[in-house]
């Protein structure tokens, strides 16, 4: 199968301009919902290649500004306030600024992006182990990266390239994984300043803190996933360690890696 099309491909966000049904209208009219592919001018698209820190930015938004207490919230709490758009059919605007993941190239309707960005290396190792317990069965690395098999929704320098041509013109600034773990407060008021939303930097650290990676393990330990994108085995929150393709990826597959993806490591300041 080209791409995890029914993992992360699925609802009403793939086809933006199919209508609503009456029914589902009716639904939306008396529970404030919405559907997963209708927004406001002033929402944010946090868009990333997958395990790019994705469902790690989804927490830090969450408790950023949403105000909630992450020590405490469940994941299906977490999912309604920070909607995925491969998972959630519909959605409730809490706030003036809704935030959405989405792994999705561009799209016309996506007006302001946080292009979350990570070097493609440390993401592909983290998306193989994702893959191996989402597959459950043994997957070529270096044929997993060569021919693009079950890589959603391409490669990863074709993400990169795609986002960073920015074709529709979208108001986006681009947050570098890297960064956001070395400096993690004060890329949340990059983001909140992008998005004009005022917050009091305590309300930052403590989101840092509350969704640190050591935070975050101990979620999976003792909280369920909400999304069914998440293998139910406890090592979605693997590693999170920066250069950690270094140890962990096949030389094979870095040097077919490199083939293609040198160009966008160079663009976006990472070192070959």
């Amino acid at each position: 199968m080209k791409g995890l099309k029914k993992v992360f491909g699925g609802g009403k966000a793939a086809s933006a301009n199919v209508p609503t049904p009456r029914g589902e209208k009716e639904l939306c009219a008396e529970t404030g919902l919405r559907p997963i592919d209708e927004f406001s001018p002033s929402d944010v698209f946090i868009a990333g290649y997958p395990k790019s820190g994705n469902t790690w930015m989804q927490y830090l938004v969450a408790g950023a500004f949403c105000g909630i207490d992450l020590s405490v919230t469940p994941d299906a709490l977490i999912q309604d306030l920070a909607p995925d758009v491969h998972f959630k059919k519909f959605y409730k605007p809490y706030f003036p600024v809704t935030f959405f993941k989405t792994h999705f190239l561009p799209r016309p309707d996506y007006r302001k992006v946080v292009y979350l960005l990570r070097d493609g290396r440390d993401a592909l190792v983290s998306y193989w182990h994702y893959l191996q317990g989402l597959c459950k069965e043994e997957i070529d690395f270096a044929e997993m990266v060569r021919t693009g098999d079950k890589l959603f929704p391409c490669k990863w320098h074709e993400h990169v390239e795609r986002w960073l041509a920015n074709p529709h013109g979208a108001e986006m600034i681009t947050v570098k994984y890297e960064d956001l773990k070395a400096n993690t407060a004060g890329e949340l008021a990059r983001i909140a300043e992008f998005a004009g939303v005022k917050r009091d930097i305590a309300v930052f650290e403590a989101a840092a803190r509350n969704a640190s990676f050591g935070a975050m393990k101990r979620r999976e330990e003792s909280f369920a996933w909400e999304n069914p994108q998440i293998p139910k085995n406890g090592q979605f929150v693997r590693r999170g360690q920066v250069g950690s393709h270094r140890d962990e990826m096949p030389a094979a597959a870095r040097e077919i890696f490199l083939r293609e993806a040198v160009p966008a490591l160079k663009r976006t300041g990472y070192i070959v």
